[in-house]
């Protein structure tokens, strides 16, 4: 499989979306979603110059951190249970999936075992959906509160999943309101760096980075 070819592809997409937007292409990370990847195709795509990976499951992320190069930077994008905190932190620069306070005073416990500081987003459940994980937006002034608090831990942005719809416009909104929470807790909590927005998959990161992704997760674009 051509991986070198669907960089180079991917890349030239990303710069085209920076461009209408009016912003540089290093403002974007590109994050190979992992999921449904083995070790092998993993490692290429390392060696093709794409070094942030991100896994949905702890128990994946373990295997494949422990087979592909040390020089790779793991991000866990899925639904964090508390009780597997203790197996991701020693093993990722981001946590992309916070959305509850016990969740992150047990990152906090964790990373302090691991005299590290766990850089984290927080999962906002912007569509409202029953379906999807997330903070509800009302919930965030106190989630931001609580987080404030903690030495082991900071918060540097959102991170939301548009809904599988074939509504552009509708896409766009969701991303778009991403970012004005984002800009809005930014003022709020201006002890923080709020850089981060963590958004965008295969079918729709070109609209997420024209409303101001940070990171974009991609998974079949790569790897399928």
């Amino acid at each position: 499989m051509d991986y070198g070819h669907r960089v180079e592809e991917l890349k030239e997409k990303v710069a085209q979306a920076c461009l209408k937007a009016g912003r540089e292409p290093q403002e974007v990370t590109i994050i190979a979603a992992t999921k449904y990847a083995e070790a092998e195709s993993i490692q290429e795509i390392i060696d093709c110059g794409i070094i942030n990976l991100g896994e949905n499951r702890a128990q994946d992320l373990v295997e494949k951190a422990s087979l592909v190069k040390k020089d790779a930077v793991w991000h866990f994008i899925g639904h964090l249970q508390s009780r597997k905190a203790k197996i991701v932190v020693p093993l990722v620069e981001y946590i992309h999936s916070i959305d509850k306070i016990s969740t992150l005073e047990k990152v906090n416990l964790e990373a302090g075992k691991n005299n590290k500081v766990q850089k984290v987003l927080i999962e906002v459940n912007v569509s409202g959906e029953e379906s999807k994980y997330g903070a509800e937006p009302g919930q965030l002034e106190e989630l931001f509160g609580e987080a404030i608090k903690l030495s082991h831990v900071e918060v540097r942005g959102f991170m939301a999943m548009a809904p599988l719809s074939r509504d552009i416009d509708y896409i766009r909104d969701i991303f778009r309101e991403l970012r004005v929470l984002r800009d809005n807790y930014s003022r709020k909590f201006s002890q923080l760096a709020l850089t981060e927005l963590s958004m965008g998959m295969s079918n729709d990161y070109t609209i997420a980075i024209e409303e101001g992704a940070t990171m974009i997760r991609v998974g079949s674009v790569l790897f399928k």
